[in-house]
């Protein structure tokens, strides 16, 4: 195993800025996910540590060494890509030992690692086949092995699942997480998907635009987010924003306003109140998760529970959970109730919201209060 440690790191196409200074360490043995939305730069900060970019400026360290000016193959790590990558014509096991074969390791060496790797990922009955045979989610395991067998110190994925049907994503997510809990090999693994980020990471790095936002394990990115950009990016319905203003009168309420007047005025709890100092009247946006707005009495009494109501103009079932949408401070608002205290469309329903978990941030900087 070995760290990762980013010093400054930047990279530029022509006059295009795609990673913009970059600092990062990465322990021994962790589990990294970079996520972001497309385009946000997190390939290519992945292909900056294997070395498959070059860097514009700053350094990368794999362990104690500085690998700036070391080529891909001498890094002591292993990649699997989005692609799988394999040899048609070879068959699965010749395939995962291609690099050993390769590199003349012997008969009796390649054949060991073949067992203990096919054993590890469940393709032993599959080593004969040719990867025409196989199903998108053997191939990845195929390409995954081929990548074990080095033993490096550290594991590179670039999206390796987004070829997969949503089935298949599932299984190969819960057969990564399997292999790393037994390997503990250092990690780092770029997806879109902030659920794929949530399940796997110790830490997640939120990207964009070539930078980091928020770098922290998944609870504190999903219930402290530090900007809006984070809070509304991770999270699948997202984080309900919802413009208003700070009313200070014996307590801190948001009071938002819709189209025609006439908006909602959220309470905010005590010791939300004693933190923020900011004055009445400041611009901020109350953001709430779907699953803390819920029907009102569906859920047992609690204290800071604020109940109003509001007209439901969809609904959404999506089997265990039912999602209703409603407008408030101009926006659609989505609300996760259980389906047996789901309305119709159209009716004005009583609503309850959990503004303990209520997160307040600055409509002009973005930043939470």
């Amino acid at each position: 195993m070995a760290s990762i440690r980013l010093e400054k790191v930047w990279k530029r196409f022509g006059s295009t800025e795609v990673i913009g200074g970059i600092d990062l360490t990465i322990d021994e043995g962790e589990f990294v996910v970079l996520v972001g939305p497309s385009g946000c730069g997190k390939s290519t900060l992945l292909n900056l540590i294997a070395g498959l970019e070059t860097l514009s400026g700053g350094d990368v360290f794999i362990g104690e060494e500085r690998v700036n000016d070391v080529p891909p193959k001498d890094r002591d790590i292993a990649m699997v890509f989005q692609s799988y990558a394999l040899y048609p014509t070879k068959s699965v096991g010749d395939n995962i030992t291609f690099g050993m074969a390769t590199r003349h390791a012997p008969r009796s060496e390649q054949e060991a690692a073949l067992e203990e790797v096919s054993g590890l990922l469940h393709i032993g009955a599959l080593l004969e086949r040719k990867p025409s045979q196989l199903s998108g989610g053997q191939r990845q395991r195929v390409a995954m092995g081929r990548a074990l067998v080095r033993k490096p110190a550290v594991f590179l994925f670039d999206e390796p699942l987004s070829n997969l049907d949503a089935k298949l994503r599932i299984e190969m997510r819960t057969e990564i997480k399997k292999l790393h809990q037994r390997i503990g090999k250092t990690t780092v693994y770029v997806t879109h998907d902030q659920v794929e980020a949530m399940t796997l990471a110790s830490r997640i790095a939120v990207m964009d635009n070539g930078r980091i936002r928020q770098f922290a394990d998944p609870h504190t990115i999903y219930e402290e987010p530090v900007d809006l950009f984070v809070a509304g990016f991770m999270g699948s319905p997202p984080m309900n924003m919802l413009p208003g203003k700070l009313r200070r009168n014996a307590g801190l309420f948001v009071e938002t306003v819709n189209g025609g007047g006439g908006g909602l005025v959220f309470p905010m709890t005590a010791a939300t109140a004693e933190r923020i100092k900011h004055p009445d009247g400041h611009d901020v946006v109350l953001g709430l998760r779907p699953e803390t707005i819920f029907a009102a009495g569906s859920e047992l009494p609690g204290k800071d529970r604020f109940v109003f109501e509001a007209r439901v103009d969809v609904v959404e079932p999506t089997g265990p959970d039912t999602m209703l949408v409603f407008a408030a401070a101009g926006q659609d608002v989505i609300a996760r109730v259980r389906p047996e205290d789901a309305p119709q469309v159209g009716v004005r329903f009583r609503f309850e919201t959990e503004m303990a978990k209520a997160k307040l941030f600055d409509q002009k900087t973005g930043l939470r209060l």
